[in-house]
């Protein structure tokens, strides 16, 4: 049973609702703070899982490689015209569709979420999507305010990503090691951190092209670790 997942998704769309109704009781003050405080925790988070890095070249020349294929292929600029019409399909008027982006990536491509969900899947552990979920709903809450109930759609592609993770996950894990763990978690640390830069609007960095290097990050780990290494040993 899906018990993390399924807290996961909701704690984005009630947080979206939450954040919809009530973003006039806010003032703008608060609004901006607590983003401030948001970026501040996904880039804290991110450094968390950063100083579990084992193999630093394999996840930087995953982070490069990934970041390439996902310029080459445009997939940013896919995932940006997705968002702008997930606000049209609500009519929203207020965000933009670089601060929508955003929020996809943190809720549907962050490490946190992707390691959790394959946890989830192989050991029946919830702990860390609960953990995220935390988070995810003041996230959706603030973010709502501006965006409106388009956050609470962003829990339907983040619930069939989770799932086919938590499916495949009887056949990922096995295939790992800790140090291959390791890595892909600092891989993610990376992108949140990206992601903080972004919701604190400070340098705009290419989140969505990076998600590429999820991918790649395990096996670079596993044939740096099995093949480099040696040769340099």
């Amino acid at each position: 049973m899906p018990i993390g997942i399924i807290v996961n998704c909701l704690a984005v769309v009630v947080g979206g609702l939450i954040g919809s109704s009530a973003s006039d009781l806010l003032s703008d003050t608060v609004k901006v703070n607590l983003n401030m405080i948001f970026g501040l925790a996904s880039m804290g988070m991110g450094v968390s899982s950063v100083v579990l890095m084992q193999n630093m070249p394999a996840v930087i020349l995953a982070l490069v490689i990934g970041t390439l294929l996902g310029l080459c292929f445009h997939l940013g600029e896919a995932i940006t015209k997705a968002a702008a019409g997930m606000q049209k399909l609500f009519h929203a008027e207020g965000g933009s569709s670089d601060q929508l982006v955003t929020v996809i990536v943190l809720f549907c491509a962050s490490g946190t979420g992707i390691y959790g969900s394959i946890v989830s899947g192989m050991s029946g552990d919830h702990s860390i999507l609960i953990a995220k979920s935390i988070l995810d709903f003041f996230t959706a809450m603030i973010f709502a305010c501006s965006l409106k109930k388009t956050v609470s759609l962003i829990a339907v592609p983040q619930f069939i990503i989770m799932m086919i993770l938590f499916v495949l996950a009887g056949y990922i894990l096995p295939l790992t090691t800790p140090a291959m763990i390791n890595d892909f978690k600092a891989c993610g640390g990376f992108i949140m951190i990206a992601s903080g830069f972004r919701i604190l609007q400070l340098k705009m960095f290419p989140t969505a092209d990076m998600i590429p290097a999820m991918i790649l990050v395990m096996p670079l780990s596993f044939l740096w670790v099995t093949y480099i290494l040696p040769l340099l040993a």
